[in-house]
Parts: C-alpha cells; structure tokens; sequence
C-alpha cells in the first residue's frame, strides 16, 4: 500500500527505519522525473539505466550520475 507520506518506500513497511525510508523516498522521485536536455534545451531527458539518459526530443543519450543527470 503506497501512501502521500510513505510514498515508493511504503513498500518496505516498517522495517529498515525512518531515516533510510526517507531516503530512498527522495531519491526515487528525483531519477524518475524528467531531466533537462543539455543538447536541445528542453525538459525531456529520461532515465534509460543507471547513469544514462536519453532525450525523447532529439533522441540523445548522455552519461551523468546514477540517479539524477546532473
């Protein structure tokens, strides 16, 4: 059951603690929203895998960081 206040981490119930939950709650909403495209300079890049990202304008694909682009 996912809840506004547990968010993805409500999965894991009450186990791991609240601090972890957090955690991995913030992490999860900032790699799966959309990026900004540094070649066309829009707000469309998109997390393909860990640390790569591809544009749905212009179909680039550019390596940053594990969970955000930049």
């Amino acid at each position: 059951m996912v809840t506004k206040k547990a968010g993805s981490a409500g999965r894991f119930g009450p186990r791991y603690g609240t601090k972890i939950r957090r955690t991995v709650k913030n992490i999860e909403i900032e790699q799966h929203k959309d990026q900004m495209c540094t070649v066309c300079k829009t707000g469309t890049m998109k997390r393909l895998s860990k640390g790569i990202y591809v544009c749905k304008k212009c179909n680039a694909k550019i390596a940053g960081k594990a969970y955000t682009l930049n």
